[in-house]
């Protein structure tokens, strides 16, 4: 009798975790946007915008190219990042073996690097007072939202429901407990007047520089298994 209890119990939690599992996408982009608007209480005209970032990705390798931030079309710095380490790469670069960086440079965690994406295992500042907000949609995407709301600061955070993970999330923690991914944060500094959104915006495409890496490497891990 016991038996039968349990198989239906056992075969109910094995289809709600099949329902939830996780998608790793393989490979693609990531752009980190960013808008800021000073004196944000008389009108939204005193605007910068900011390329913060070009994350290519296969699968657990990444490169990033961080965009110069008053010439966006031209990259201050590459990296190339895998397991937490972070290595510098030449900007004009092109022939270069990723297996070969660790013996030519000393790697730092990528929680220390000081430009482009941040890379961060910290929770969301004030996290356990958010609010859950109605759902919404935005630039034809429906997206789960909450806020948190401090003396300080209004911060309201979007998140897209879907199983597809990628490699890079400004804050994962957020995500799993949302089943989703964060790609928008609207911030309002209440002392200093500022209004600052960060949009995450995920491509399918290679940048150039990103792509001629990928693809010699791939090349000469093809010639080395023959």
């Amino acid at each position: 009798m016991k038996i039968h209890l349990i198989l239906p119990y056992v075969l109910f939690l094995f289809i709600a975790c099949s329902c939830h599992k996780e998608i790793k996408s393989e490979k693609g982009g990531i752009d980190l946007i960013s808008n800021v608007y000073f004196d944000a209480s008389k009108g939204l005209d005193n605007m910068q915008s900011f390329h913060v970032s070009k994350i290519n990705y296969s699968h657990d390798q990444l490169i990033e190219l961080v965009p110069d931030l008053s010439l966006p079309e031209i990259n201050r710095q590459v990296y190339y990042i895998r397991d937490s380490l972070c290595y510098s790469i030449e900007l004009m670069e092109r022939n270069l073996i990723f297996s070969d960086l660790s013996r030519k440079q000393q790697p730092f965690l990528v929680w220390k690097k000081k430009v482009g994406a941040v890379f961060s295992k910290e929770w969301i500042p004030n996290y356990r007072n958010r609010r859950n907000l109605s759902d919404t949609i935005l630039f034809h995407k429906k997206y789960k939202r909450f806020e948190i709301n401090s003396p300080w600061m209004y911060t309201r955070f979007y998140i897209y429901p879907t199983d597809t993970i990628l490699p890079y999330s400004l804050y994962r923690h957020a995500e799993k407990d949302y089943r989703g991914r964060l790609e928008r944060i609207d911030s309002y500094n209440k002392k200093e007047d500022v209004f600052v959104t960060l949009q995450l915006l995920p491509r399918k495409n290679w940048d150039d520089t990103a792509k001629e890496l990928f693809e010699f490497n791939h090349f000469v891990k093809k010639r080395e298994s023959e």
